[in-house]
């Protein structure tokens, strides 16, 4: 491997929109995400409608749908 060319591999906090936080291996120091595995339906099992433009209302607005 040729000396000089990777970044720093660092220790990265990472917290959650949930409110989790834990740490990692990164190139950056810290990292702000809106899903983590602790609130990602995948993992919990739980169906949540993460809605970041306001996507579900316009589809729901469009086909007459109820909540």
């Amino acid at each position: 491997m040729r000396k000089e060319i990777h970044p720093d591999y660092k220790t990265c906090s990472v917290s959650c929109a949930c409110g989790n936080a834990f740490e990692t291996k990164s190139n950056v120091e810290t990292m702000r995400i809106d899903i983590c595995s602790s609130c990602h339906p995948f993992f919990t099992g739980e169906q949540k409608i993460v809605d970041a433009a306001g996507r579900v209302e316009k589809f729901r607005a469009k086909y007459n749908m109820a909540k």
